[in-house]
């Protein structure tokens, strides 16, 4: 700690407005701290930069007070760049060193939608805090993730950095997500600090087109957009960050009702917010900001404490400081949330790396980790009896993702090592698999490949095996930030490829590698099996071996729902249900007769050409066991509003083959104040089930958690009739129902 930092100056405590001298040695610190501190060296600690200018002159600004936060920087660099703030600038106050660290740091895991597939809070904290471990090695001590933008558009690149479309799951994954990250102390060796993103809507951007607007009214972003992020907030995530696009013509990075009435006044935040790349200075094009000075002061007042690179806050606070357009008050009250957390982070005490003996990355708890998490975040989407893979089969191993060291660790992995990445290929010459006769012929070099030429090559590799597998997807460039696509059928010549294997008739696995929903009801009658596995991570390779040959046990269920074709986005499974609902009797395009007279076709909400439903449905994910739901039993079939419902039901497995089940519970209000969800998912549990045995799968229900933003704004529980599901999935299950008393 340095020296004099904890002595309290009332007079500088009086100069800077503040009311107390606080209760707390925390709060004591912070004030001592700020007193101390000019309106320039306040205003340096609401400034990040990116770590892309000279050496010397980011040093000369650290001195200066300049620099609050850094990010993008060498990891070899920050323990020189931590010192030049420390040792070198007038108050000592050490830098705040970010990274992105999405799903693992060298070691990388799953994609997060790839996590939240897993639909395990336990493995997701784990895996978290490996990153975390990882990191806070090399000196980084603060991360941009989770993103808890809820997403419903497989269109939108950044889906694959989601947890999916549904607030429930999203915010315990989310908030598993905070734990593992930050760990039992922040202070703590293996933690850094989480950064909840992105506040808010970012993922229902129009037409799922990247940085789009979004129009989401008050009701929905109450009840569906704010629930992970208060959730979040609530396992004490220690920063948040605003989002790029404008909400009802607001941008986010001035959205004051945002930043300080919903977050500081209703959840009581106490971290610090953080701007995206340049999302403050943007508002000028978004044409709500003027200028750049007009930035900075939107974005202060709204509530944004720190700035990502663009540098407004450097150039404008002062003088909007000396115009009383900024108050000093906001200043301050920046000032002592970003001091918060790095007090928290034991920044004060231990600013510079601490490197081991002997380090964590790649160690093998660290890669057993990231595969645990590859087998859980695998979905098993179609078998017609070719899986698991039979011991002594030759298998041909066919596609442009078999080998994708690279790809296969997806969107948003800057520092993860694709020469340690154990594609299936390299799996299968592992000493674990090297016993597996196979074939290599990739067919097409890369996703995106459209060169048929070596596809006879191909056919007869495949005539010579027992077993194709067919190993298809996209590329990690083709997923995440500013990578909307309009068309998500397999890109290139994959399904081409597929359709030539198929041509030979021997049994293919088709198994996908991608960063999204890919829309593949074109390809399925060409596969007699499906593996699909959002980018798996640096593992995923071995993963995905051990599920095709089953010693492992498909057990990853769907995070989003997968549409047919991509005109039926967005199609999520808690919509709300229109006055004329589809029935199952629909009338199809192919049935309509020629000059048909002018009809409304049977009065429902369905598309002529698709139909209405999905290919496959939110939670959705076969297994190798079967498993069967029965004997569904509620504690009361009429509760009050503080009363906590218990629902139990027995699953059995009905198979010679133990496995695990991910049993949801979903639920249905009825009639409300507002149009209420058809299902809500209220719960989920995963259970391991051996052959022929049963288990009895137990559902605490607070009837608080049904409670809901109606017309009036405010949240409550409404009497009435609810219906009542458990099953493994949103469109099974055993049903139920219950009633609400007044």
């Amino acid at each position: 700690m340095k020296k004099g930092l904890f002595v309290i100056c009332v007079a500088a405590l009086l100069a800077t407005g503040c009311k107390s001298t606080g209760n707390t040695e925390e709060e004591r610190f912070i004030e001592d701290l700020l007193g101390k501190m000019t309106l320039e060296e306040k205003i340096g600690q609401m400034n990040q930069l990116c770590f892309d200018q000279p050496l010397d002159s980011i040093k000369a600004k650290i001195r200066a007070g300049e620099i609050g936060s850094m990010l993008n920087i060498d990891p070899k660099l920050i323990d020189e760049i931590q010192k030049t703030a420390v040792e070198e600038s007038r108050l000592g106050i050490p830098l705040i060193i970010g990274r992105d660290i999405i799903h693992g740091y060298k070691t990388v895991l799953p994609i997060p939608l790839g996590l939240a597939a897993s639909f395990d809070p336990q493995v997701v904290e784990a895996g978290t805090h490996m990153a975390a471990t990882e990191a806070r090695e090399e000196g980084i001590t603060w991360t941009f993730a989770p993103m808890l933008d809820i997403s419903r558009d497989a269109r939108w690149g950044r889906i694959a950095e989601s947890l999916g479309e549904d607030p429930y799951l999203s915010g315990e994954l989310g908030a598993a997500m905070v734990r593992g990250f930050q760990g039992e102390h922040l202070s703590d060796s293996d933690a850094i600090a989480a950064c909840v993103k992105h506040f808010v809507g970012y993922g229902a951007a129009e037409g799922g087109r990247d940085y789009n607007s979004t129009y989401i009214p008050e009701t929905l972003l109450r009840n569906v957009y704010l629930e992970p992020f208060q959730k979040a907030i609530e396992a004490g995530a220690a920063t948040l960050m605003t989002s790029f696009n404008d909400n009802d013509g607001i941008p986010a990075s001035g959205n004051d009702f945002l930043l300080r009435t919903v977050l500081r006044d209703e959840w009581k935040f106490d971290g610090f917010v953080v701007s995206d790349w340049c999302s403050m200075s943007e508002m000028m094009s978004h044409g709500f900001a003027a200028d750049r000075k007009d930035v900075a002061r939107i974005s202060a007042n709204a509530g944004v404490d720190m700035e990502m690179v663009s540098q407004t806050y450097i150039e404008h606070l002062p003088q909007l400081v000396a115009e009383n357009k900024v108050p000093m008050e906001v200043i301050d009250n920046a000032v002592r949330n970003i001091l918060r957390i790095k007090y928290r982070l034991g920044l004060f005490e231990n600013p510079y790396a601490k490197p081991g003996k002997t380090s964590t990355i790649y160690c093998d708890e660290h890669l057993q980790t990231a595969r645990r998490a590859a087998v859980e975040s695998a979905i098993l989407l179609k078998n017609d009896g070719v899986l698991p893979l039979k011991e002594g089969q030759t298998l041909a191993i066919v596609g442009p993702m078999a080998d994708a060291p690279h790809d296969q660790l997806g969107t948003w992995s800057f520092d993860g090592d694709k020469n340690r990445t154990v594609t299936p290929l390299r799996a299968l010459q592992t000493e674990e698999y090297n016993q597996v006769k196979y074939i290599y012929e990739p067919g097409l070099d890369y996703s995106r490949d459209t060169d048929t030429s070596d596809f006879e090559r191909v056919k007869s590799a495949v005539r010579r095996a027992d077993v194709a597998v067919v190993f298809v997807g996209e590329e990690a460039i083709l997923s995440g930030e500013a990578h909307s696509l309009s068309n998500i059928n397999l890109i290139g010549a994959q399904s081409e490829l597929l359709k030539a294997v198929k041509s030979t008739g021997k049994p293919v696995v088709m198994v996908v590698i991608a960063g999204r929903p890919l829309t593949i009801e074109r390809d399925l009658p060409y596969a007699d099996a499906v593996l699909y596995n959002f980018h798996p991570g640096t593992m995923g390779g071995l993963a995905i071996m051990d599920l095709l040959y089953g010693r492992e046990n498909p057990s990853g269920k769907l995070p989003v729902t997968f549409v047919r074709e991509v005109g039926q986005i967005p199609m999520y499974y808690n919509h709300n249900n229109t006055g004329r609902p589809a029935q199952n009797e629909i009338t199809p395009l192919k049935d309509i007769p020629l000059e048909a007279p002018q009809t409304s076709l049977g009065n429902t909400s369905f598309y002529l050409d698709s139909g209405k439903d999905p290919l496959f449905v939110f939670g959705y994910g076969l297994s190798y066991s079967t498993f069967e739901y029965a004997g569904l039993n509620l504690s009361s079939n009429e509760v009050s509003a503080t009363d906590t419902l218990t629902v139990t039901a027995t699953v059995k497995n009905t198979s010679a083959v133990d496995g695990t089940e991910v049993a949801q519970l979903y639920v249905r209000d009825l009639v409300g104040s507002i149009d209420r969800p058809v299902k809500e998912l209220k719960g989920f549990q995963r259970l391991f089930v051996k052959a022929g045995d049963s288990q009895t799968v137990t559902f605490k229900l607070p009837v608080s958690a049904l409670a809901f933003y109606g017309r009036d704004l405010q949240k409550r529980v409404e009497a009435g009739q609810f219906d009542l599901w458990v099953g493994p999935n949103s469109a099974e299950g055993l049903k139920g129902s219950f009633t609400v008393t007044e």
